[in-house]
């Protein structure tokens, strides 16, 4: 059975880097027999998390990301790098499918305990996000996630594609790593 991975990027801005980041990753892991689910997380419109929300209305798109999330074995992540941190919206959206619903306990992290992930980012730094990255391994590490010692970093992105794909050899071999990589984990922890 394929292993099934969910795609995301915590950027929303039409042409973002991340974005076409990602997308490379899901060619690559699709090419490794995954099945990938990409998505855009401005298609899930959330308010900033709150508790008094969540105890009285909790979003119906905060559900179906999170059921989204629940169905996958993994993720592949594409994080943007703001201010040193990763994206608001990003953050914004793992808060809530981080919530228990439907009578869960609190700690049970249902969308994400025994998952793994795959992060990389791109960057116009020469640091190619990697405080972004680094950032998202600790949230993802303390919801329970496995995150995968791999990784892509993609400085100076701006310059860095061309027609739709890396313009240089090396990244793109990283990227084939890091998906192959998430692949195998998936299937070791089903």
């Amino acid at each position: 059975m394929a292993v099934k991975l969910l795609a995301f990027a915590g950027s929303t801005r039409t042409g973002s880097l991340n974005q076409a980041l990602l997308d490379l990753a899901v060619t690559e892991a699709r090419a490794r027999s995954a099945e990938v689910t990409s998505i855009r997380l401005k298609d899930f419109v959330l308010p900033l998390y709150d508790g008094d929300l969540e105890a009285t209305d909790f979003p119906p798109a905060a559900r179906e990301l999170k059921a989204l999330f629940q169905a996958h074995q993994g993720f592949l992540i594409a994080t943007p790098e703001y201010n040193g941190s990763v994206s608001g919206v990003l953050k914004n959206a793992i808060d809530w499918v981080s919530r228990p619903t439907d009578g869960e306990n609190l700690v049970a992290l249902s969308a994400f305990r025994g998952k793994v992930a795959g992060l990389m980012a791109a960057s116009i730094s020469p640091f190619g996000g990697l405080r972004g990255i680094t950032h998202m391994r600790q949230i993802l590490s303390t919801i329970q996630t496995l995150v995968a010692t791999e990784q892509v970093l993609i400085p100076f992105a701006h310059g860095a594609f061309e027609e739709g794909a890396l313009k240089e050899a090396l990244p793109a071999q990283l990227l084939g790593g890091l998906t192959a990589r998430v692949i195998e984990l998936a299937e070791r922890l089903a």
